[in-house]
């Protein structure tokens, strides 16, 4: 290895993991247990204090899953982290962390439908209470701010338009009001760009999509970039005042800068408890391995099939900031020179029908509701994940009428094309 540590491809190989100390066994294996059993009644008493860290029950940890958190940290540039059941889990534990009841949110608009979904409906359970800003207006965030907000929430490559964030920008509005910044960083992964380097606080990803890659496995990750002083402002009571069920313990006070993904795992994953399987952990760190050969691939290949497309009389636009002339190109190039990620959209001139019509025309492609997969994949958004959004939601998100959605796979190029050639000439 380099004096400057290990490259980003040897710690999607190697982070967190040892040859199993039992068996030798070079894989990290699965441990595919319920519980784990104690030295002695000291070593529990330990354990269940924090007071030591090990394995008690594979709800709230598990070795293969611990792995995988201590890669996907490593890859993010972050101090720990808790990998958990999907994307969503990973969201409402982070939320359950920092909020109360009665308490707001500032989340982009420009979101995965399902995000938008959780926020503006299930969140309201809790009585957690989301307000919509605009990623391309970080002004926008500072206007919704008041004494109740508890974050600010955005996609680093916002789904499904493909648009990057100016994750420095809304940085700088959530340090001015003392807020931590929560990216998801699933679209683009830390192959593409790093949100903790440009302001975020915590990163938050599904790794079902691109960091496990093969579209066999469920998770989610909440990623602690050790950067908030959660006691500072005394709005965060989680981590800044004594717990009750461990004996007075402070949490931020006894572990410092990876606080955060501790308060998330014993007081939320304990409790709400939407763990991951070690099963599910063992495919994702498979995955990972070959993350930034897929990455690169996925861009290379979604710049050529977006470029051909842009050519196309059938169609009236097509949104890839990766291309030359799309307005959001300077961006790209600022956050993630290596690639533009797999995943864009177009309009076609025929709208909703049209729509509908080149998705059931298609032969290589898989349609069906995931990104991020080996394969090439299409949906309509306004009549699948974005469904649930009202006309004027769906048109701000990015998800209008006449809009499809690709998600490039890494298949060679040439027949990508090919099968959008041969379904568009039905249209």
């Amino acid at each position: 290895m380099t004096k400057a540590g290990p490259g980003f491809s040897t710690l999607a190989i190697h982070a967190g993991a040892q040859p199993d100390p039992t068996t030798g066994a070079r894989v990290t294996p699965i441990y595919q247990t319920t519980s784990f059993v104690f030295d002695d009644t000291d070593h529990a008493a330990a354990l269940f204090g924090l007071q030591q860290f090990g394995n008690i029950y594979t709800r709230i940890m598990n070795p293969t899953q611990a792995v995988l958190e201590e890669r996907v940290a490593a890859l993010e540039g972050g101090t720990a982290a808790l990998a958990v059941a999907s994307g969503h889990a990973a969201q409402l534990l982070v939320f359950h962390t920092i909020m109360r009841p009665g308490d707001n949110f500032v989340a982009a608009k420009q979101l995965y439908g399902g995000s938008v979904n959780q926020f503006g409906h299930a969140f309201k359970s809790f009585d957690w209470q989301v307000r919509w800003a605009d990623c391309v207006d970080p002004a926008s965030f500072d206007a919704k701010i008041d004494e109740r907000t508890k974050g600010i929430f955005i996609e680093s490559l916002a789904n499904p338009g493909g648009t990057f964030v100016d994750i420095a920008a809304i940085a700088e509005v959530a340090r001015k009001h003392g807020l931590p910044l929560i990216v998801d960083n699933t679209m683009a992964t830390p192959y593409l760009l790093r949100p903790l380097e440009h302001g975020a606080d915590i990163v938050v990803h599904s790794l079902t999509k691109f960091i496990g890659g093969h579209g066999n496995s469920m998770g989610g990750i909440i990623v602690d970039g050790g950067t908030y002083d959660w006691s500072k402002s005394g709005k965060y009571p989680l981590l800044s005042e004594p717990r009750p069920e461990y004996a007075g313990v402070v949490l931020h006070e006894v572990f410092g800068n990876f606080a955060f993904a501790i308060a998330a795992r014993v007081l939320g994953l304990r409790d709400l408890g939407p763990a991951i399987s070690p099963f599910n952990a063992f495919m994702i760190l498979t995955g990972i391995e070959t993350l930034p050969l897929r990455m690169q691939r996925h861009c290379d290949n979604a710049l050529a099939v977006a470029k051909w497309l842009k050519e196309h009389d059938k169609l009236s636009w097509v949104r890839y900031s990766g291309l030359d002339d799309d307005p959001n190109n300077a961006l790209q190039k600022r956050y993630s020179p290596k690639g533009a990620g797999a995943v864009f959209t177009f309009g076609l001139k025929g709208g909703y029908d049209a729509g509908k019509r080149l998705v059931e025309g298609l032969e290589l492609f898989s349609h069906l509701a995931n990104i991020g997969d080996t394969r090439s994949l299409v949906i309509h958004p306004a009549s699948t994940t974005h469904r649930q959004l009202t006309p004027e939601q769906q048109v701000a998100a990015g998800a209008g009428p006449d809009v499809i959605r690709l998600s490039i796979g890494i298949e060679d190029v040439a027949d990508i094309v090919a099968d959008l050639e041969q379904s568009l000439a039905k249209i």
